[in-house]
């Protein structure tokens, strides 16, 4: 994927409370907010696709929120550049290829921000986080 940056432009967390209690539901959502050709120099003056996405986090019961407000630079040849554009105008929709490289970059790196953040302000991680587990010792078979 001919994807050249990628930047946060506004980050959001939120807490409601002073103690979480009970059990905490989390919410989420990822939405491109709009697609716009810009023009950009690399090596020389170029238009690229500037995608602008939201990432929203909700803890509910109303326990806090995180919104991550950004964009992704897409480089590729201006004739695909148009199509795509004519397409996000035309009924808001982008190619399958397009749409899974720009989801899954805004994912992972959404979602590490928002653990940080969610750190930062002593709210619960969202994602589930690998753990150590004891291992309980069973004697039962042991032949000594």
């Amino acid at each position: 994927m001919p994807f050249i940056g990628f930047n946060f432009d506004k980050i959001e967390a939120l807490k409601n409370v002073d103690e979480i209690k009970g059990n905490v539901n989390v919410k989420n959502a990822l939405n491109i907010l709009d697609v716009k050709l810009q023009e950009v120099t690399v090596d020389k003056k170029q238009e690229v696709l500037k995608f602008i996405f939201e990432f929203k986090l909700d803890y509910e019961p109303k326990i806090g929120s995180i919104s991550l407000t950004g964009n992704m630079m897409y480089l590729d040849d201006q004739k695909k550049l148009k199509e795509i554009i004519q397409g996000w105008k035309k009924d808001k929709k982008l190619p399958p290829d397009i749409m899974k490289g720009l989801f899954n970059t805004v994912l992972i790196k959404a979602n590490i921000k928002a653990l940080n953040l969610a750190q930062d302000i002593n709210l619960p991680p969202h994602l589930p986080l690998p753990k150590l587990q004891q291992q309980s010792k069973d004697y039962s078979e042991y032949i000594g």
